[in-house]
């Protein structure tokens, strides 16, 4: 861990990772702290300071242990599987969906459920959401893909009416 003038870098066994800092925070580095301050109290600064805070702890844990995203998808002749990089999906088209991760995603396919790691909880948060937005969970049957634990509420459908 180390701070270059704006810049903060953190190296683990799961990567390294970079970041700028915003020209209103001050960045130091004491012993094995970082410590985040505003450079000034204007209005906006407390939000920016938690921020840069939550970016910063956010690398320390993604170069360390690295974060994991969980998905789930459910619905009848609906598959996923890997060929080298790429993730190939049958989701109900007439073709397959081929989804190829940016570097530094790693994708694992057991049964059902797809698993995004990586070292940057931005990056493997986002690649998640556009899995995920593939084919996105329909409230009626519940076929899609979801994120592992999410709740879709369901909705009941046409009803037969009897006439009097």
């Amino acid at each position: 861990m180390r701070v270059e003038e704006r810049k903060v870098i953190v190296k683990g066994p799961q990567g390294e990772l970079v970041h700028e800092v915003s020209h209103d925070m001050a960045v130091e580095l004491r012993e094995k702290e970082i410590s985040v301050h505003p450079m000034r109290a204007f209005r906006g600064d407390a939000a920016l300071w938690g921020l840069s805070r939550s970016i910063i702890a956010n690398m320390v844990e993604g170069a360390s242990r690295g974060f994991a995203k969980k998905l789930e998808f459910e619905g009848i002749g609906f598959r996923a599987s890997l060929e080298g990089e790429t993730l190939v999906m049958q989701l109900g088209f007439s073709h397959p969906v081929r989804f190829r991760a940016p570097e530094g995603v790693g994708l694992k396919v057991e049964k059902s459920t797809i698993t995004v790691t990586g070292s940057d909880k931005e990056i493997v948060g986002e690649v998640a959401a556009r899995i995920r937005a593939l084919k996105l969970p329909e409230p009626y049957k519940g076929k899609g893909i979801k994120y592992q634990g999410e709740v879709i509420r369901r909705k009941a459908g046409k009803k037969a009416t009897t006439s009097a």
